[in-house]
């Protein structure tokens, strides 16, 4: 049931035919988790939680920096030193009281990892390394959990979603391959702050869609962002049968 203040608060969403009481119901009942607290979780913590999805899980074991102001509009000047978890936590209660939050301060070792995926419906990846999306990958292979992964460098963005209840669907690592944390990262190469909020921004709609059962995933697609032109261009991905992740045998 939705309290009268529920009602209230999530009044212009349930107003959508496509969310109604019953989406809005679903969204309560969600557990989502959110690996990353910068840039692209920024916008995607502050959503879901305006959004009323129930349960917040938060991932990040980095403290915050004055240099990441100009993007992770999660936090604040007054945050800086303190952990992300513990200022998204302030920030995300002061929006939405009624949303569970769950902080993940340690780095997630394999064990760690397993079982804080086991505990959502959805996972979203926000991090900016590619050993950490590799390994978020493989355990919501394993756990049959659908994943949200965004990624945004310089002036460009790529949003896609990974959905093992699909047998169609491929995974992060059917896309990207053995990839290289020689990849420059955000402080090496530099990147403005409204685009990874477009890409976070977007993600969180995709988690939405797939939480409350409306429109249509990113499955099977990838989606480019062009900031540098104001483009968007769209590619199909087919999953790889020989996939080492989700394809049942080595490569």
């Amino acid at each position: 049931m939705l309290s009268d203040q529920e009602l209230l608060r999530y009044s212009r969403q349930i107003l959508l035919a496509q969310v109604d009481i019953d989406g809005q119901l679903r969204l309560k009942d969600s557990r989502v988790l959110i690996v990353g607290l910068g840039g692209l979780g920024s916008p995607v913590a502050l959503y879901l939680a305006a959004a009323g999805v129930g349960e917040l899980h938060l991932a990040d074991f980095d403290t915050v920096d004055l240099t990441n102001l100009q993007r992770q509009v999660l936090h604040d000047t007054a945050s800086v030193g303190l952990s992300k978890v513990d200022s998204a936590l302030n920030r995300l209660q002061a929006i939405n009281p009624e949303v569970r939050l769950v902080a993940h301060r340690s780095a997630l070792d394999e064990d760690s990892l397993t079982a804080a995926v086991q505990a959502v419906d959805l996972v979203l990846d926000c991090t900016d390394n590619f050993a950490t999306r590799e390994a978020v990958n493989a355990t919501c292979v394993a756990q049959g959990k659908p994943l949200v992964s965004g990624a945004a460098i310089r002036l460009e963005g790529q949003l896609s979603v990974f959905d093992p209840r699909r047998p169609e669907s491929p995974c992060y690592h059917c896309l990207y391959g053995h990839g290289s944390d020689a990849e420059l990262t955000c402080s090496e190469a530099g990147v403005v702050g409204p685009l990874v909020g477009l890409v976070g921004s977007l993600q969180a709609l995709e988690a939405l869609k797939l939480l409350a059962g409306f429109g249509e995933p990113l499955v099977g697609r990838l989606l480019l962002i062009d900031a540098l032109g104001s483009r968007f261009r769209e590619l199909r991905v087919k999953r790889d049968p020989g996939c080492s992740v989700c394809g049942g045998h080595d490569d």
